[in-house]
């Protein structure tokens, strides 16, 4: 079994789109935790809306590829438009932060909201 931190956000109708997320996540995931979600502003792109950011903590028997693969196809469901410029605005944003205890998101390093939700999720550098 595979324990994973996944960051999650959106700056387009944020609550609605992270509820249905977690709605369509839990149907095949087993999630563990959900940190608090907060507001971010904006990184690279800053002509946007705030992000509302957090993580959640899973556990499958999927592989990483598989796990990223399926992650897609929930922000294809969410119709996250991928022509959008890089760190433009997004419906959902599910990015694979920490995979067995090892951080995979070179994003991790460089997003303090990111190392505070992988925090609440009982994760710390020092793992």
């Amino acid at each position: 079994m595979n324990t994973c931190i996944i960051g999650i956000g959106s700056n387009i109708e944020a609550e609605k789109n992270i509820l249905q997320a977690l709605e369509l996540l839990k149907k095949d995931l087993l999630i563990l935790q959900v940190s608090k979600m907060i507001k971010t502003k904006p990184v690279g792109y800053t002509n946007q809306a705030d992000f509302t950011n957090g993580a959640i903590k899973i556990e499958t028997n999927w592989s990483q590829k598989e796990l990223v693969i399926y992650l897609k196809g929930i922000e294809d469901q969410l119709e996250r438009d991928r022509t959008q410029i890089k760190f433009g605005p997004r419906t959902i944003d599910l990015d694979v932060m920490i995979w067995n205890g090892e951080i995979v998101d070179k994003d991790y390093y460089t997003r303090d909201f990111l190392r505070q939700s992988a925090a609440e999720l009982g994760f710390s550098d020092s793992n």
